[in-house]
C-alpha cells in the first residue's frame, strides 16, 4: 500500500500527473478493498517440502486455473495487446497482473526449496526447482516489459493502483485455489472477500472512467457552498 501511495504521489509532484477526486476516491476504495480481501483470507496450509509443492501444483483444480489464466494471457498478448494495448489502460496492467499468479506461485515453491537447502536436505536434484526458476524468470520479465509498456502509454497515478488492485486479486485467487483455503472459509469472510472485492470494481470504475473529468475537490465544496439553501 505505501508502494501504491508513494507513485501517486511522487508522480503528481515530479511527472505532473494530476488525480481528479474521481481519482482519489477511487484510489481510496482499491486500497480499502484489497486490504479488507487481505484481512478475510484465510490462512495458508502449510507446504513444508517440494514433494507437497508438487502434488499441490498437479491439483485439477489448479492445472485448471493455470491453463485458463495462460491462455487469457496469450490472448491479450497475441490479438488484443497489438490493437487496444495503446489505449486501453487494463490491457497491459491484466497481462502483469495475470502473470503474477504463477511469479507469486514460483516464489512460494523456491522459497519451500530455500529452507530444505538450510535444512541440508538434498534439492538440487529435484526437477521443480528448475522447472520453479523458468516459469520465475521468463513471468517476471514479461511483467516487467508490460508494465513498463503502461507506465510509458499512461499516467503512473492510474497504472499504479489499477494494478495493484488487479494483481493483488489475482493473487488471493490462485492462493485459494492452489492451498484449497476455501474450506476452512466461514461467513464472516466470504462476506468481507466479497465485499472488499466489490469495493475494487468500484474504486478501478471511479479510476478509469472519469480520469479525463476535471473536478477538485476545492471545485467540489465551492458549487456545494452556492446551492442555495432549502427553508
Amino acid at each position: 500500500i505505501s508502494i501504491l501511495l508513494n507513485s501517486a504521489i511522487l508522480s503528481s509532484y515530479f511527472l505532473n500527473e494530476k488525480l481528479n477526486i474521481h481519482g482519489k476516491l477511487g484510489c481510496v476504495l482499491s486500497i480499502l478493498g484489497s486490504t479488507v480481501m487481505v484481512i478475510h483470507a484465510p490462512e495458508e496450509e502449510e507446504v513444508t517440502s517440494l514433494d507437497e509443492m508438487e502434488r499441490k501444483l498437479q491439483d485439477p483444480a489448479f492445472v485448471t486455473f493455470a491453463v485458463l489464466l495462460t491462455v487469457i494471457v496469450l490472448v491479450l498478448i497475441v490479438v488484443v495487446a497489438p490493437k487496444r494495448g495503446q489505449t486501453n489502460i487494463l490491457i497491459y496492467i491484466l497481462i502483469c497482473s495475470l502473470i503474477g499468479a504463477f511469479s507469486v506461485s514460483s516464489v512460494k515453491g523456491l522459497g519451500i526449496a530455500i529452507k530444505q537447502v538450510l535444512e541440508r536436505k538434498p534439492v538440487y536434484g529435484h526437477p521443480l526447482v528448475y522447472i520453479l526458476v523458468g516459469i520465475l524468470v521468463l513471468s517476471v520479465s514479461t511483467q516487467i516489459n508490460y508494465l513498463n509498456k503502461a507506465l510509458d502509454m499512461f499516467n503512473t497515478s492510474l497504472v499504479t493502483p489499477i494494478y495493484y488492485v488487479c494483481f493483488t486479486t489475482t493473487v488471493v485467487t490462485c492462493s485459494i485455489i492452489l492451498f484449497k483455503e476455501w474450506s476452512s472459509m466461514e461467513l464472516g469472510d466470504i462476506i468481507g472477500t466479497l465485499s472488499g472485492f466489490c469495493s475494487i470494481i468500484i474504486g478501478i470504475f471511479l479510476l478509469h472512467a472519469f480520469k479525463n473529468t476535471n473536478i477538485t475537490w476545492s471545485q467540489l465544496m465551492a458549487s456545494v457552498a452556492k446551492e442555495p439553501s432549502v427553508p
